[in-house]
């Protein structure tokens, strides 16, 4: 029997993770809706993802196996405190508000149980990356079911909720943190003369080629896959001096402090 799941917010995390459940191998098993705030919006994102989308919250979350909460940080407490009373009990909550504890959730909604999960915009193209963690009364069967979900486009870790902020900044945010790494350095090749295009083709393809590498590694330490390709004396070994003169380290420590930082007082407001 299909699951109902309805998605309150279709913006673009919920967009990528909805396209890519329908069009994965388990698309078939779930019947999936959403809403958005007002029907032109709704009428849009319909359109746009092929599904049926409300404009009433209220209206959407009833005899829903599982809702997810997909709107602004801001907005959950009182996107909760309007579907709270037409909420089934029995329905799993999963929000994929940034910054957004489970326990603030909880406390206008404390008799379903919840689920925080960050995911990522390339679950778009089934190579998701996302962070899991159990809130109020989810059970493992509850875990396990996200989970298999999640994973039907892309990878899944489960965390503890204490962590997530982290995951925030690594993968959630870390998308545009590689498009600009990739930028840099198709820009790079096109200022020593290289067509922009086919700079960027040998920066994205690399990018993918070095991913699956890391991947593929088993014991090895990532350290030994860049010493493989940076030996002592060689370009590339020039190349990796100047990031170490550069305190690439430091620069990416800094990123991902300062973004989970960022998505740790989303929840605040």
């Amino acid at each position: 029997m299909k699951k109902n799941i309805g998605f309150i917010g279709c913006g673009k995390m919920a967009s990528a993770i909805i396209s890519g459940v329908k069009n994965s191998s388990i698309g078939s098993d779930f019947y999936i809706t959403g809403s958005e705030i007002t029907e032109d919006v709704a009428s849009a994102a319909s359109e746009r993802l092929g599904i049926n989308v409300l404009s009433a919250n209220k209206e959407l979350v009833r005899g829903k196996d599982i809702v997810f909460i997909a709107t602004k940080p801001n907005s959950v407490v009182e996107v909760l405190e309007d579907i709270k009373n037409e909420l089934p009990p029995e329905t799993l909550v999963v929000s994929i508000a940034a910054g957004v504890s489970t326990e603030k959730i909880s406390k206008v909604i404390p008799n379903n149980r919840i689920i925080r999960i960050m995911p990522n915009t390339p679950a778009l193209v089934k190579l998701g990356m996302f962070g899991v963690c159990k809130g109020p009364n989810a059970t493992d069967d509850d875990l396990n079911l996200i989970e298999g979900i999640l994973s039907s486009i892309g990878k899944c870790i489960t965390v503890e909720e204490s962590q997530i902020d982290i995951v925030t900044a690594i993968s959630g945010s870390g998308p545009a943190f590689f498009y600009q790494v990739i930028e840099d350095m198709a820009r790079a090749g096109e200022k020593l003369g290289l067509d922009y295009e086919k700079s960027l083709t040998l920066a994205a393809q690399t990018a993918l080629g070095s991913a699956q590498m890391v991947f593929h590694r088993g014991e090895t330490p990532v350290q030994t896959l860049i010493d493989n390709v940076a030996t002592k004396g060689g370009c590339t070994f020039v190349g990796i001096c100047e990031m170490k003169d550069g305190h690439s380290d430091e620069l990416f420590y800094n990123v991902i402090e300062k973004t989970t930082q960022k998505a740790h007082a989303l929840g605040k407001g």
